[in-house]
């Protein structure tokens, strides 16, 4: 339904999950901005993507964005109203942004939402000469083949996640 186009060059490693449940989301960075190096990489936490905690990176610096979820919800017997919606890494130097002609990865965690369906992760590349926002999202029932900067898509499935317990 949701085709990932082959262009898209911010991509998750893992394109489904269990909706519910535990998931570790890997970015991959596949070049920079028109051969420019990659600085930054900022994702927009998509709304239902619950406990969202980002992986340090050596040469990187990381921070979070906290407010007001527009979904909150339970967790444990805890409500939450407020959550991360915002993750960045920055590289700390000319020395470690990821060169155009390389590949990274950039990890976080969470948890899917509870109702199957397309989740869409908008991420802005920066670089050292301009940016890329990854953050074109499909008509319902339409591909991402036809979009320039397609966002980075997780299909949240309808099953039941190995191992029960996921967090």
């Amino acid at each position: 339904m949701w085709a990932a186009a082959s262009f898209a060059h911010i991509t998750l490693q893992d394109g489904a999950a269990a909706a519910g449940a535990g998931y570790r989301a890997t970015l991959r960075v596949g070049h920079g901005c028109n051969g420019s190096p990659t600085t930054a990489i900022q994702v927009r936490i998509p709304a239902g993507f619950n406990g969202a905690q980002p992986m340090p990176k050596a040469g990187w610096t990381l921070s979070t964005r906290v407010g007001a979820l527009e979904q909150p919800y339970e967790s444990h017997g805890t409500r939450f109203a407020e959550g991360v919606l915002e993750i960045t890494w920055t590289a700390n130097g000319p020395a470690n942004a990821l060169p155009d002609a390389y590949y990274d990865e950039f990890v976080l965690r969470g948890t899917t939402p509870t109702k199957p369906g397309p989740l869409w992760f908008k991420v802005t590349q920066v670089c050292e000469k301009g940016s890329t926002a990854w953050t074109d999202v499909p008509a319902t029932g339409t591909s991402t083949k036809d979009l320039k900067s397609p966002a980075a898509l997780l299909e949240v499935l309808d099953i039941q996640a190995a191992g029960g317990h996921n967090h």
